[in-house]
């Protein structure tokens, strides 16, 4: 019901407009055009156009009623690029023209369609109503066209296709959010329209409250707008899904490479306390042996739940533990919440009025609202000061020993928060912003004051999570999406929320395992979520301290083994998994893919009953199921798969029935594709020699860029790093291991390559090779040398193994 809300306002105000003579308050006629580097500038009867071309796939629109704002954007990054630019003007028509997309703007009254290359109609304006202000309200309407889909909006609720919903970004603290709320904690108003076998993208680059409609309570048109501000908005284009998430996030940048424990498994619950019961969890971990990379510590860590403290008696030597944990390979993340308690004496406080750091009315009073600790100020991190006051502040943190932040309640949420002032007044990098403008960016500048300066301090890479978010937030921090449901519903909804997270350039992503609030998790609820988990970016149980704990051994014997499996198979999955990152860091491809993303003209992947399937990485298929099901119908894409479980080989673009206890999730490794895996490791900072590198046979041509650095520092930055691709020729039956590029050494002596699926006599080089016929157990986490393990079958087909210990040259491996 609250999405249709959006719609209903949208009505009316276009009923207000008929109603006002509608054309005087839409873009108007033009009356002249004003041509700069790459820029055009239109002036209208009604408002004024900026179009700048900022590449051959993508053309920024500004849209005023009056003069332009000054250009300012906290979430883009990219700048205009040198690029060919034709413009021709006729009688009525104005046509800029790149090497990929054709802008054809009408003059009486100015609206925009965008062609490709070859003519084929992308979007167009509604030609009545344009881009329209009611007040300072500014919408732009556009031309629904028959049968278009739209994918994005990062984390929103409801199904993969957003046609026929309304949405509003509006940063909110929703705890336990029902599985249909609108708003919740990010916003990332980016969307993809998918219709005739084209697609494109639309960024709108403006912080105040904003509103979309795809076609709800409506056939004609789709819509974005703001309560205030510019209409601002990057149009982006690309021959496919892919190559237009490539585009958005090259334009509002691409995530650092992680840490590589920050992909570990990693256990939360509000709270773990005293220091005692931290460590004691710690050593059951290593006991039961369960990999574990992350402890996280909640807000009880804290004196009086003040932020950059520790409780005296509770945690009375904070470094002692730390390093015992250190020692026991498992790294400290604390929570960090932006209220600054106001109490004299208080270090923070004092320090934070002295430099003048925190948000304002307009009268110059402070800002001041409650949160945990009770009345509290908050530090303005659109204020350069303040960002660095912020970093500077971990410096007691970093000192300790803690590496990873955790930034919550930065919506910014406090109790009745939802009613907080517009009048609080933002710095704005020194221009002024009210809170209208200022909310949906506050969580975002939080995570980036967090990241560098921990990043600073460290001089290592920090592993930075956040609640609240804005398009840009993947250049500073991780995200998961907020305090969730243990249920059936919640845990399905998670995985859309990720997928449609990663469509929207916020990659490193992921849910409260076993769902925070109620103790409604049953032992096969949470078994199964923490399977799903296990494929999933960022990777953390967490649960509510008024229920009971969510440690993997907490339910029982049973779901301990299942836990431990699908653990150990993350860790052996990591170089698959870092790999996967590492395309992500450098293309803004996603870990976690939404079908429709390679498969987007199949109707079957856009299906309700298919669409929380996703790809994570370019070669496992995931299909999450409820725990309640024992069997259930996963669809394939087009491509040959094979049971990851038990090899089973199947034919894609069908339905398959397959079996679903709880300790095997369908998982599917795409035929022709590589999973380069691992030995299990109990946390990162073990070392294993084998990198085992799974090949499934198939008939398609593939690729693999595979990636290692030394995952703790930031040379990667500078350069040090090895990469090094393996492909596969289906009509010469060859697969070619590059030579490894780059100057970082790889930790893996040995190269154990696995081969599934039928293949003939096997030479490397031309030099006959003998193989070893294998038997590989799935899912029992006890076969510490194979990189898949036990679940009840073995493979059936015929499964080998080479050997390579000459790691340095390329090398061609005959299939025939």
């Amino acid at each position: 019901m609250k999405k249709y809300f959006v719609s209903i306002l949208l009505l009316l105000s276009i009923s207000f407009l008929f109603a006002q003579k509608f054309p005087d308050n839409s873009l108007g006629r033009l009356k002249s055009i004003k041509k700069g580097a790459n820029a055009y500038t239109l002036e209208t009867s009604y408002g004024v156009a900026k179009i700048m071309v900022y590449s051959p796939e993508i053309i920024r629109f500004r849209i005023s009623k009056e003069s332009m704002d000054q250009d300012f954007s906290y979430a883009v990054v990219g700048t205009p690029q040198a690029c060919k630019v034709s413009v021709h003007e006729t009688e009525g028509l104005v046509l800029i023209q790149t090497d990929s997309l054709r802008l054809e703007i009408s003059t009486d009254p100015v609206r925009f369609t965008v062609k490709d290359s070859h003519g084929n109609f992308l979007n167009r304006d509604d030609p009545a109503f344009g881009t329209t202000w009611v007040g300072e309200e500014v919408t732009t309407f556009k031309s629904l066209m028959e049968g278009e889909k739209f994918i994005g909006l990062g984390e929103k609720t409801g199904n993969l296709d957003r046609r026929g919903e309304g949405y509003t970004n509006w940063n909110s603290d929703v705890p336990g959010y029902p599985v249909n709320q609108d708003p919740i904690y990010a916003s990332f108003p980016f969307y993809i329209g998918i219709h005739d076998l084209v697609s494109y993208g639309i960024f709108l680059d403006n912080t105040f409250r904003t509103n979309f409609n795809f076609g709800a309570s409506n056939n004609r048109y789709s819509s974005f707008g703001a309560d205030a501000g510019e209409m601002d908005y990057y149009f982006i284009g690309g021959n496919s899904v892919s190559r237009i998430i490539e585009n958005y996030s090259w334009l509002t940048g691409r995530m650092p490479m992680p840490p590589l424990w920050g992909l570990g498994f990693q256990q939360s619950r509000w709270s773990y306390f005293p220091d005692t019961e931290v460590l004691d969890l710690a050593k059951s971990f290593r006991e039961k042996k369960i990999p574990l990379d992350v402890i996280y510590l909640d807000i009880h860590y804290m004196d009086a739940y003040k932020i950059f403290t520790w409780h005296p008696e509770r945690f009375s030597k904070p470094k002692s533990m730390i390093d015992q944990l250190k020692n026991m390979g498992v790294h400290t993340a604390v929570i960090v919440d932006p209220g600054i308690k106001v109490e004299d004496g208080y270090k923070a406080y004092e320090d934070g009025k002295k430099q003048d750091i925190f948000l304002k009315y307009p009268d110059g009073t402070l800002y001041t609202a409650q949160v945990w600790p009770g009345w509290c100020n908050f530090p303005d991190f659109t204020n350069p000061a303040g960002r660095k006051w912020w970093g500077d502040n971990f410096k007691g943190y970093v000192d300790n020993g803690v590496e990873g932040f955790w930034n919550d309640m930065n919506e910014v949420a406090s109790w009745g928060g939802g009613k907080t002032s517009s009048i609080v007044h933002f710095n704005w990098e020194g221009k002024g912003a009210s809170y209208r403008q200022g909310k949906n960016i506050f969580g975002m500048q939080m995570a980036r004051s967090t990241y560098e300066g921990t990043k600073s301090l460290m001089n290592k890479r920090p592993l930075i999570l956040t609640r609240a978010a804005f398009s840009g937030a993947q250049r500073y921090t991780a995200i998961w999406t907020g305090d969730n449901v243990a249920s059936e519903e919640h845990m399905m909804l998670g995985c859309r929320l990720v997928n449609s997270l990663g469509i929207t350039g916020m990659p490193f992503c992921g849910t409260d395992v076993g769902g925070f609030m109620t103790d409604d998790a049953s032992a096969s609820l949470f078994s199964r979520w923490l399977s799903i988990g296990t494929f999933t970016p960022f990777f953390r149980v967490h649960k509510h301290y008024d229920f009971k704990k969510s440690e993997p051994w907490s339910y029982g014997p049973f779901v301990e083994g299942y836990s431990r499996n699908y653990i150990s198979l993350r860790y052996r999955l990591l170089p698959y998994i870092y790999s996967s990152f590492y395309e992500t860091h450098s293309k803004g491809i996603p870990v976690n893919r939404a079908l429709v993303i390679e498969n987007t003209f199949d109707k079957n992947c856009w299906s309700i009953a298919y669409q929380n399937q996703f790809m994570f990485g370019p070669s496992l298929l995931i299909a999450p199921v409820e725990s309640t099901k024992e069997i259930t119908k996963v669809y394939l894409p087009k491509g040959d798969w094979y049971d990851f479980f038990n090899g089973k080989k199947y034919s894609g673009e069908q339905e398959i029935m397959i079996e679903c206890p709880l300790d095997k999730l369908p998982v599917f490794a795409k035929g022709s594709s590589f999973i380069p895996m691992q030995s299990i490791v109990q946390n990162t900072s073990e070392s294993s020699d084998t990198l085992f590198l799974h090949f499934f046979m198939g008939n398609e041509k593939s690729e693999f860029n595979y990636y290692e650095d030394d995952g703790i520092s930031m040379d990667n930055e500078s350069g040090k790093f090895m990469t090094r691709k393996f492909s596969f020729d289906p009509l010469s039956k060859q697969l070619i291991i590059d030579a490894p590029k780059g100057s970082y050494k790889s930790k893996y002596k040995v190269i154990s390559l696995v081969l599934h699926g039928d293949s003939g006599e096997i030479k490397i080089n031309g030099k006959a090779e003998k193989a070893k016929d294998a038997v590989i157990d799935i899912l029992t986490s006890l076969a510490d040398s194979d990189p898949l393990y036990t679940y009840a079958s073995k493979f059936p087909e015929n499964v080998r193994i080479v050997q390579i210990r000459n790691l340095n040259d390329r090398m061609v491996i005959d299939l025939k």
